[in-house]
């Protein structure tokens, strides 16, 4: 990465050296937020951020995040993680605690539409996204220079459903390799394996290219086109293996008219397809998001 963009990472990681996260799924009972506050008045911790949701308080699932600022965090971090893992055994939750200043590594799949990855940089390089993204993959080389002037590792690895396998397998082993927390899917035009779905489940992020449900798949602008719509939009949301039809993180519309064909609409979608991935992947990148079966929970 340029040195800019380094410098804002390292003041964003100085600056919230102390603080935390806390984000919780559980049965919905009495006594969950008095005892995970209790807990972090342990810790001498103070509770800068607090939101909840509960489904049905009689028999409800109840979602909290809780964001702290907790003094030499680094050095208790470990044994708050084991002290509470008591409370969550009571109250039957799933739950992490994490540092702020831990960087999520994020990784970028683009194939040859630059705009969505463009957004994502911009966010970075002007210190809205704080994430380290530290690869790109793309089945095509176009955006190479693109990448690569930014200090970012490029890799081109061909894919197509003949050879899917065999690349899947490259890019795993580089997502190991840079201790990959997450990925994007920038305009990633490939559908991807079961398998690889399989190893990050709910750290896949996709942009869709239409208001889902609403013309899942292939060559959404056209379809819209024939149909008329009067809106159009866009979805970002987690991948599955049921196409295009994983938990949704965010969308938004803009209108069309008669006067647009399936050209001008694509050039109206590009626009919202970049502020759809990039607010998705900013509360992923802040553990905004918490997933309930197949929707999402977004505080």
């Amino acid at each position: 990465m340029t040195s800019g963009v380094k410098d804002q990472l390292n003041n964003f990681i100085e600056k919230h050296v102390n603080t935390g996260r806390l984000m919780i799924k559980c049965p919905d009972q009495p006594g969950i937020v008095a005892a995970v506050t209790a807990f972090l008045k342990e810790y001498n911790a103070n509770i800068v951020e607090l939101s909840q949701y509960s489904i049905n308080p009689n028999g409800g699932t109840f979602f909290t995040r809780i964001e702290f600022d907790c003094p030499d965090l680094t050095n208790k971090v470990l044994q708050m993680k084991t002290s509470f893992a008591e409370i969550a055994d009571q109250f039957e939750m799933e739950w992490t605690l994490s540092k702020v200043s831990s960087l999520k590594k994020m990784a970028i799949f683009v194939s040859k539409e630059p705009h969505c990855l463009l957004e994502l940089l911009w966010e970075w390089q002007s210190g809205d996204l704080m994430a380290d993204i530290v690869l790109v993959i793309s089945n095509h080389a176009d955006n190479r220079q693109l990448v690569e002037s930014l200090q970012i590792p490029f890799y081109h690895i061909p894919a197509n459903k003949e050879i899917r396998q065999e690349s899947e397998k490259t890019q795993l082993k580089l997502l190991a390799d840079y201790e990959v927390d997450f990925i994007v899917l920038a305009r990633y035009m490939q559908i991807l394996t079961p398998d690889f779905v399989a190893a990050l489940p709910h750290r896949i992020i996709n942009i869709h290219h239409s208001f889902l449900p609403a013309f899942i798949g292939a060559r959404p602008y056209e379809r819209a086109y024939d149909r008329g719509v009067k809106l159009i939009g866009a979805t970002s949301h987690y991948v599955t293996n049921d196409l295009d039809e994983g938990p949704i993180i965010e969308q938004d519309i803009d209108r069309v008219d008669h006067r647009d064909n399936a050209e001008d609409m694509k050039k109206i979608g590009r626009s919202i397809e970049r502020r759809v991935l990039a607010r998705a992947v900013k509360w992923h990148v802040e553990d905004r998001v918490i997933v309930h079966q197949n929707k999402t929970v977004v505080f």
